[in-house]
């Protein structure tokens, strides 16, 4: 049996996400028993010339929500980068994972070699669509939760190795 587009794809999104929010779900407990400010959980970097913790949540779901609509041919839902609160970073991630959600296996399967442009800033990346998601979106979706997770783990918040690869079902 050969592993199908949307088996390579849209699980492991789904994934992802809900291990992003449970991180933010274990954040928040922190917060409260530590009283630490969400804000300041929000506000975090890792260095100055990197993105904080809300940006990398809205990357996250950018970059997921994104995938998923090229390999499917759909468009993605708008979502203006306007998260200022704590809420509004979990409500994206849930609207993020409907979206996904929605993306059925006939949808993207059978769509390997549909050509995937990416626009950026002074030109445009091509890649067939297996090739844009194993060499782009998987890796730069995993770059931004990753980040979000050191981000957290930096601010004291209790997640391991588990959290990130299980997420709600790590034991």
């Amino acid at each position: 049996m050969s592993l199908s587009l949307y088996d390579a794809s849209i699980p492991g999104f789904v994934r992802s996400l809900k291990n992003l929010a449970s991180f933010l779900d274990k954040a928040e407990a922190h917060a409260k028993a530590s009283g630490a400010s969400l804000q300041s959980y929000m506000d975090a970097q890792l260095t100055e010339d990197m993105y904080p913790l809300t940006r990398q949540i809205q990357l996250a779901s950018d970059s997921s929500k994104g995938a998923a609509a090229r390999l499917s041919g759909e468009a993605p839902p708008s979502m203006p980068d306007t998260e200022t609160t704590w809420a509004e970073l979990k409500t994206r991630i849930a609207n993020t994972l409907a979206f996904i959600e929605s993306i059925k296996p006939e949808q993207v399967d059978g769509r390997e070699d549909t050509t995937v442009e990416l626009p950026l800033p002074g030109g445009k990346l091509t890649f067939t669509a297996k090739d844009f998601l194993f060499q782009f979106a998987i890796p730069n979706h995993l770059f931004h939760v990753t980040t979000a997770y050191a981000l957290l783990r930096a601010k004291g918040v209790p997640l391991g190795k588990m959290d990130f690869l299980a997420g709600g079902q790590a034991a």
